[in-house]
């Protein structure tokens, strides 16, 4: 389009230039005639003829071809003595040629006009643009000057038709050219469609069906477009091959671990039965056998928790459906730090809950477990001393539980893979198995507590993040809740709840947390109750403690 307008300017241009300079000389020439007429042929230095003495100078004027507006003026002496222009008068439908003389300030501007004998242009006040020329002949010397008016009205007519003309053609073109265009670029738009549409396919994981191909009418071997359309497919069909053959080892692999977990658990159970019995039968058995004993009972114990974990991945990978229900995440969390403050007397446990039940349409065993799984990997990875903070907090349409710490954090290398299977922790975080994840009973760590975390909040359609400086980790657990709630009022707790997911800023690289006041201690527990811990009783979630620890366990 650009070009078409380049070219077609350019030839606007040319053709008006050529059409104005015709069209001047064509004035040129007939103002010539004129003056020569006015003049009554060149100057021969010879004697006047008498006849031309008893003619008036300037009659030339009105009697000639020429048009309205003919001026003529007599130069005598060096100056410009006499003018006049001619004009029409209209009687009776009858015109008649007139004339009028010239003011002062036309005569002058003749005067200004070179007195060389050729066309030059002029503004004559009053009447205009002219072209005026001098001439001296046997009548005497004259001003002769004819008007542009018809000669640039005919210019700016050409003007105007080529500009129309010019942008009616470059609608015209570019309509067409869009249409055009279209019509050729549609098969690749069709293409590119489809590239696109594979694209927003999920295919790093689980089964996917890869159908999407470009149609067989835009895959004509004797157009570029229908080239590449053909192979796209093809490329799509050796994927969908890749896809189909890593689905299916996937799924080997996956039947594999089912099978072997399922099949161990007897044999593990029986291993570790017969270790017990054996370790508390009658017979005396030495020291060294005894402990080979409680060792055979701890590694058991701690392969059966690795195969029941190695099992529910396994499910949760195979799209097992879970057990959705309407679940109260108050008690339930209520109960896992109960249980976490029983298993780790040596941290402090503390609970910030809010004024009403925070519901979810989860699977409650599940949630459990992940719940187990956080605090569990909360206390093995923490030296003792360490607050561990529970937090229940709905915003919105989501729940949000919180497993905060002031423990030495987690390592910056490490922070990325922490939900990654078998992911190995670092000694800083003061772990006795090794593993990013939950401990066992026995007191080892499968490494597969944190993936259970993650693939659990992702079959509840919810999230888990970790965010950790040096002093300050906090897991967050994101649920849809099943009545959307809106945000409270923060509680008094020693540090600030996270924004809402998933708007939450970039976790602060300056340790420790800025705004986090000294943990305060916990009142004491009321000593009617017959468990260290709150029960998950239909009281007011306002009257649940904040606190777990009694007084004398600040300190330990």
């Amino acid at each position: 389009m650009v070009l078409i307008a380049v070219v077609c300017t350019v030839i606007g241009t040319v053709t008006t230039l050529a059409l104005r300079s015709h069209l001047y000389e064509q004035l040129d020439g007939q103002l010539h005639e004129v003056a020569m007429r006015a003049v009554g042929g060149p100057d021969d230095g010879g004697p006047r003829p008498q006849h031309l003495d008893d003619q008036d100078p300037l009659e030339f004027v009105v009697i000639g071809p020429q048009g309205i507006g003919t001026i003529g003026a007599t130069v005598g002496d060096g100056r410009v003595t006499d003018g006049i222009v001619s004009t029409s008068k209209e009687e009776n439908g009858v015109t008649t040629p007139e004339a009028e003389p010239l003011t002062d300030a036309q005569l002058t501007a003749l005067a200004a006009v070179p007195r060389d004998e050729k066309p030059h242009t002029a503004e004559i006040p009053g009447l205009g643009e002219y072209r005026v020329e001098y001439l001296n002949g046997r009548k005497g010397a004259f001003y002769v000057a004819l008007p542009t008016e018809n000669t640039d009205d005919t210019i700016s007519t050409l003007i105007l038709v080529e500009v129309s003309v010019t942008g009616a053609g470059l609608v015209a073109a570019g309509t067409a050219g869009f249409v055009l265009v279209g019509v050729a670029t549609g098969p690749l738009r069709r293409v590119a469609a489809t590239a696109t549409r594979v694209s927003e396919l999920p295919l790093h994981r689980g089964e996917v069906t890869l159908e999407e191909r470009v149609p067989e009418a835009e895959c004509d071997p004797h157009t570029e477009v229908g080239r590449v359309g053909a192979a796209l497919n093809r490329m799509l069909d050796h994927v969908h091959g890749a896809l189909h053959a890593r689905q299916a080892s996937e799924t080997r692999v996956r039947q594999f671990v089912a099978d072997a977990s399922h099949e161990l658990r007897t044999p593990l159970a029986s291993i570790r039965g017969y270790a017990e019995l054996t370790r508390r039968g009658r017979e005396e058995v030495g020291p060294d056998t005894r402990h080979a004993l409680r060792r055979i009972e701890s590694e058991a114990g701690r392969m059966t928790l690795l195969v029941e974990d190695l099992l529910l991945l396994a499910r949760l990978d195979a799209g097992r459906p879970l057990q959705f229900e309407e679940t109260d995440l108050v008690p339930l969390v209520v109960d896992t730090v109960s249980d976490a403050r029983a298993a780790g007397p040596d941290h402090h446990w503390r609970l910030e809950l809010p004024d009403e039940p925070a519901t979810a349409h989860a699977d409650a065993a599940r949630l459990h477990q992940v719940l187990v799984n956080l605090l569990g990997n909360a206390r093995t990875h923490t030296p003792p001393g360490t607050t561990v903070t529970a937090r229940v907090r709905p915003h919105g349409p989501w729940l949000y539980v919180e497993v905060e710490d002031d423990g030495p954090g987690i390592p910056s290398a490490l922070l990325p893979h922490v939900f990654e299977r078998f992911a190995r922790g670092d000694v800083a975080r003061a772990r006795s198995g090794g593993s990013a994840s939950v401990a066992s009973p026995a007191g080892g760590s499968t490494g597969l507590g944190l993936a259970i975390v993650q693939a659990v909040a992702t079959a509840h359609g919810g999230a888990v993040t970790v965010r950790s400086v040096p002093g300050r980790t906090v897991f967050t657990l994101r649920l849809p809740a099943l009545v959307p709630l809106s945000p409270l009022a923060p509680q008094p707790a020693s540090a600030s709840s996270a924004p809402p997911y998933p708007s939450a800023p970039p976790y602060p690289s300056a340790p420790p947390y800025p705004s986090a006041p000294p943990y305060p201690s916990a009142p004491p527990y009321p000593s009617a109750s017959p468990h260290p811990c709150v029960p998950a009783s239909p009281a007011p979630y306002s009257q649940v403690q904040h606190s777990l620890n009694t007084p004398s366990e600040q300190g330990t």
